[in-house]
């Protein structure tokens, strides 16, 4: 599934929602704190990040992110994910059971 996003990027910009930029600094943070990476790890990792080609959305209706995360009973980041994937008619890369799950009743691909 990574290789298969990471390929993607070759054909086209990822898109993902502002809450993205928070969750992997808070994971390399949470690696750092479990002694798994350094801080040097981390800092590269974000210069590498940042060379490729990910685009910030802009922030959804908030009533749109609440109705996805209550029908589907996924989190509030999470639904941020599923909205982002619906409303620009893209398939979905993730990893995350519920939000996989969710995907399909949501009408929305996921990239395999």
């Amino acid at each position: 599934m990574a290789t298969l996003a990471y390929a993607q990027l070759d054909l086209e910009p990822a898109l993902v929602p502002p809450v993205w930029w928070y969750e992997v600094r808070n994971i390399l943070l949470v690696n750092e704190r479990r002694r798994r990476i350094s801080q040097r790890e981390s800092t590269d990792f974000i210069r590498e990040l940042d060379e490729l080609p990910i685009r910030v959305s802009e922030i959804p209706k908030h009533s749109t992110l609440l109705d996805l995360a209550r029908n589907y009973r996924l989190t509030v980041y999470d639904a941020a994910y599923l909205e982002l994937a619906q409303r620009h008619g893209v398939p979905l890369a993730t990893l995350d059971k519920a939000l996989r799950a969710a995907a399909q009743p949501a009408g929305i691909a996921l990239l395999a």
